[in-house]
C-alpha cells in the first residue's frame, strides 16, 4: 500500500488526489487530504464570488473525488505552522506528501500611503465576503463601505469580482451563501462609484470577456469607458492583429468589443479629482446618481494615496501610454482620483512554509516535475502542486494538468517510496501529537449547521464565518 497526504483541499489538491486514484501503476493507494481549516475546498469556496454559482458548483465535482473510499480528509490540521505538523514530521507518517498550499498573501504596491486606513487587499475583501474564518465579522467592512467612491487596482478577474460585489445590491445577494454580517453591511454600503484601473491598455488586461460582460448586466448599476483610452492601445485602433502583425487572442478581440460598445457617449463624463487636489482628470466628475456607476480606466499607474483626516482620500496615478514594446511609459503626467476605499487586486504570490526550501524571488518552491528540490537534489517523498508549485497562473482547471505531472514523478518513485516507514493510522499518531482532527463527518456537520442558519434567516445555505462557530458545528455530529 501507498499511503499518501496531500496538504490543500482546494482544486490543485483535490485534483493531486483524483489523479492518484485514477492510476493504475500503483493498484492499493490510500490518500489523506489536510487542510488547516475545518472545511475543504480551498478557494472554491473562499474564494469564488457568491454569485458566481455555476464555478461554486464545482464543489460538487471534487466532493466527489473526498467521499472516495480511499479517500480520508483531515480538516482543522495545519502543517508548517507554530500550531501546526512541521514537514519533518508529517514525513514520518507517509510515504510520499504532496503540497498544494496555494499563494494565499497579495502583491502590495509599494507605494506612499498604501497602508493607510481605507486601504485594503482585495483578498482581504473577498475573503470577508466569502466567511473566511481567518477574517471573520471583520469591522473593517462598515468603515470601508461608508466610503463614497473606490477604486479597484487591477485588472483582473478578482478586481472585477470586488468592484461587481461593491457594485451589486444587497438584495440580490440574499440568495447566496454571503454571511449575515456581510450581507448587513453591503445593505448599508454608501458606495456609488467604482473605479477599476489598469496601468497598461485594454488589451493587456487579464479579465475573462464573461466576467467582464457582467458588469454590464448588474441592475442599476451603468459601465463607463473613457474612448481616449481605449483609442491609446494599438491594439483597439488595429482589432485584429497585435503590434508585430500576431494575431489578435479572441478574449482580448471580445474584450475591445465589449468595451466600445461601453464607451460609446462616455467621453465628457471624466473622472472626478480629489477636492482641492491637482489633476490631469479636470473637474470633479457629475455626483453619483441614485445608481451606481462602474468606470473602466487604463493607462493609469498608481503613484501615492492621498490622504485627509489620517485616512484615504484618493489616489494619484501617473498617466502612461504604450512604449511600442508591449509595455509602457509614463507621460510625465498625473491624474489624482477621489476615493475613501482603495482596493489592490494586483497579483497573489506564495508564502513560505516553515520546513520546506523556497524561492522568494518567484514565491514558490523550488521543484523538478513537481519533486521538491532541496539544495538543487530531489528530496525523497515530498512534492508540490498548484500554485505553491507554478506561481499564480492559469485557472481552476490548469490545476488538473499539474497534478497530473507532479503524480506522475511520485510514481515514478513509488518503489523507494513504499520502502520507507509510514504510520499504521496518522490520524490516531496526530492525536497523539495533541491535534483535533475534523473529517468528513465533521465537515457534513458544517453543511447542516450552515443550512440551518440559512433557514432561520429564511435564506438558503448561510456560510458560518468564524473559527469557533465552525468548530462547534464540526463537532456536533448530532445535528
Amino acid at each position: 500500500m501507498l499511503t499518501v497526504a496531500v496538504v490543500g483541499s482546494g482544486p490543485s489538491g483535490v485534483y493531486t488526489a483524483q489523479a492518484l486514484l485514477q492510476q493504475s501503476l500503483v493498484p492499493d493507494v490510500r490518500v489523506h487530504v489536510l487542510d488547516r481549516l475545518p472545511t475543504p475546498y480551498g478557494l472554491v469556496r473562499y474564494g469564488v464570488a457568491p454569485d458566481h454559482e455555476k464555478i461554486k458548483s464545482l464543489q460538487s465535482s471534487l466532493r466527489a473525488v473526498l467521499e472516495d473510499e480511499r479517500v480520508t480528509f483531515v480538516g482543522n490540521v495545519g502543517v508548517g505552522g507554530a500550531d501546526g505538523v512541521s514537514p519533518a514530521r508529517l514525513a514520518e507518517l507517509y510515504h510520499a506528501v504532496v503540497y498544494c498550499v496555494g499563494a494565499s498573501a497579495d502583491r502590495a504596491l509599494a507605494v506612499p500611503g498604501e497602508n493607510l486606513p481605507g486601504s485594503y487587499s482585495a483578498t482581504r475583501f473577498v475573503s470577508w465576503y466569502s466567511a473566511h474564518p481567518d477574517i471573520g465579522a471583520d469591522p473593517f467592512a462598515r468603515d470601508a463601505l461608508g466610503a463614497r467612491s473606490a477604486v479597484v487596482i487591477g485588472v483582473g478577474n478578482v478586481a472585477v469580482d470586488v468592484a461587481r460585489i461593491l457594485a451589486r445590491g444587497a438584495g440580490e445577494l440574499r440568495r447566496t451563501d454571503v454571511p449575515s454580517g456581510a450581507l448587513r453591511a453591503l445593505e448599508e454600503s454608501r458606495v456609488r462609484e467604482v473605479h477599476i484601473v489598469g496601468r497598461r491598455g485594454p488589451s493587456q488586461a487579464r479579465f475573462t470577456t464573461k466576467e467582464l460582460r457582467e458588469l454590464g448586466a448588474l441592475p442599476g448599476a451603468r459601465v463607463v469607458v473613457d474612448p481616449v483610452e481605449l483609442a491609446l492601445d494599438p491594439a483597439y485602433a488595429a482589432p485584429d492583429v497585435l503590434p508585430g502583425a500576431l494575431p489578435l487572442p479572441t478574449v482580448v478581440r471580445r474584450n475591445l468589443e465589449v468595451l466600445r460598445g461601453w464607451s460609446t457617449g462616455s467621453g465628457a463624463d471624466a473622472a472626478g479629482a480629489v477636492p482641492g487636489e491637482a489633476g490631469a482628470g479636470g473637474a470633479p466628475g457629475p455626483a453619483a446618481d441614485a445608481g451606481r456607476r462602474i468606470r473602466l480606466r487604463f493607462f493609469l499607474r498608481p503613484v501615492e494615496l492621498l490622504e485627509r483626516g489620517g485616512r484615504v482620500a484618493g489616489v494619484r496615478f501617473a498617466r502612461t501610454a504604450p512604449d511600442g514594446t508591449g509595455g509602457v511609459r509614463d507621460t510625465g503626467r498625473y491624474e489624482d482620483v477621489e476615493a475613501q476605499l482603495v482596493l489592490r487586486a494586483v497579483g497573489y504570490r506564495g508564502v513560505e512554509l516553515p520546513g520546506l526550501p523556497f524561492d522568494p524571488v518567484r514565491g514558490t518552491v523550488p521543484h523538478a516535475a513537481g519533486r521538491v528540490l532541496r539544495g538543487g537534489v530531489p528530496s525523497p517523498s515530498e512534492y508540490v502542486a498548484g500554485w505553491i508549485k507554478r506561481g499564480p497562473t492559469g485557472v481552476i482547471g490548469s490545476n488538473r494538468s499539474c497534478a497530473k505531472e507532479t503524480v506522475a514523478s511520485l510514481l515514478t518513485d513509488a518503489a523507494a517510496l513504499t520502502r520507507r516507514t509510514a504510520a499504521g493510522d496518522p490520524l490516531a499518531v496526530l492525536r497523539e501529537w495533541g491535534l483535533r482532527p475534523v473529517e468528513w463527518t465533521g465537515w457534513l456537520s458544517i453543511e447542516r449547521a450552515e443550512a440551518e442558519l440559512g433557514r432561520s434567516l429564511g435564506r438558503g445555505p448561510v456560510k458560518i464565518p468564524d473559527w469557533a462557530g465552525l468548530l462547534a458545528a464540526a463537532r456536533d455530529e448530532n445535528r
